[in-house]
């Protein structure tokens, strides 16, 4: 929009570079051109501003397809108006010499222009396609229809608009069509899903029999080897008896054989000690035999005084220790009077044993 300033009744005009600016004082072209700055009388101005930068033109509207279903249709459309004087002549670009303001709504007849137009191109090609084939190849079929019939519209070239480009962004059917349509290709995406779990699952599964296999494997052989482990240790424990009831055997038969050996000596010791004891009691028995008939004969040849000195020498021998006596008179008076008394007869003393008292 134009920067106008007052000053003294005049009026002060500075334009964009983006904007045209035309100026008729009197009928008579006066100013023209973009970027423009002037000073003007308001009562004898007529000002007109086009805009001279592209513009973009946001439409939508409702299409029915072939097979009667109803689709909206989102577009863009770029534009630029190339020949701004035959614009300012056919639309009524006038601007108020106070404010800088449209007195009109030139772009907005302008857009309904371009709209209608691209509208009515759309209509007739989506109106003869199905709705399959409008969602699978609409965009592009919609864009490209709408920009040829954009370009050949006569009334656009005779206001000095060119179209620059035209980008459809959506085609799309009601929200329940949408659904129905989207249900197969879900159901399909989870049949995808389904049968991708059932094979990981599948997969899971026969990694775990696979695992157990193993483990189970591992198990039987553990047990196996757990048989041979007692299997050696009951042949080595048999080994070991073996071995040990065979040295229990040597042994014993070294200790029977020596016992055998100590026995053999010491018989032949026993008899040869028994030889000698026999021999050595013979002799002694001899010589006792020969001591007794001597003593015998000693004790014939002597008188009955000697062998009474002799039996009481034997008596002492035989008598136990006596540290003190004790002789009363009665005692000593008996002993005297037997001593004193004279001597009867006695009867022949026989032959005594040795250590026997004479009597």
């Amino acid at each position: 929009m134009a920067d106008i300033t007052r000053r003294f009744g005049f009026r002060h005009l500075r334009s964009t570079p983006t904007s045209h600016i035309r100026h008729l004082r009197g009928g008579q072209l006066a100013h023209e051109g973009t970027g423009l700055a002037f000073w003007f009388r308001p009562l004898a101005a007529a000002i007109s501003e086009v805009p001279a930068d592209d513009r973009e033109l946001a439409m939508m509207f409702h299409a029915r397809t072939a097979d009667f279903q109803d689709l909206a249709v989102q577009a863009t459309v770029t534009y630029r108006i190339s020949d701004p004087t035959t614009a300012a002549t056919r639309l009524d670009f006038g601007i108020d010499p106070d404010t800088g303001s449209w007195r009109a709504e030139p772009l907005a007849q302008l857009g309904t222009l371009l709209t209608e137009t691209a509208q009515q191109h759309a209509l007739q090609l989506i109106a003869r396609t199905p709705l399959a084939d409008t969602l699978v190849n609409g965009v592009t079929a919609v864009r490209e229809r709408i920009a040829e019939g954009l370009a050949a519209e006569p009334r656009l070239a005779e206001i000095g608009v060119s179209v620059l480009a035209v980008r459809v962004t959506a085609v799309r059917p009601e929200a329940e069509m949408e659904r129905a349509l989207r249900t197969p290709a879900r159901e399909q995406v989870q049949q995808e899903a389904d049968r991708a779990t059932y094979e990981r699952r599948a997969v899971a599964v026969e990694r775990e029999r696979t695992i157990a296999e193993n483990e189970l494997a591992s198990q039987i052989e553990l047990a196996r080897r757990e048989e041979e482990l007692v299997a050696q240790r009951g042949t080595n424990a048999r080994r070991e008896a073996e071995q040990k009831a065979a040295a229990d055997a040597v042994r014993t038969d070294a200790d029977a054989a020596r016992r055998t050996r100590m026995a053999v000596a010491e018989a032949e010791a026993a008899g040869t000690l028994t030889a000698q004891q026999a021999e050595a009691a013979r002799s002694l028995g001899e010589a006792k035999a020969a001591a007794e008939a001597a003593w015998l004969a000693a004790h014939q040849q002597a008188g009955p005084e000697v062998l009474q000195a002799l039996a009481l020498i034997r008596l002492a021998e035989h008598l136990p220790r006596i540290d003190s006596i004790t002789l009363t008179p009665d005692v000593l008076t008996g002993l005297l009077t037997r001593l004193t008394a004279p001597a009867g007869p006695t009867a022949p003393a026989g032959p005594t044993a040795p250590g026997e008292p004479v009597r």
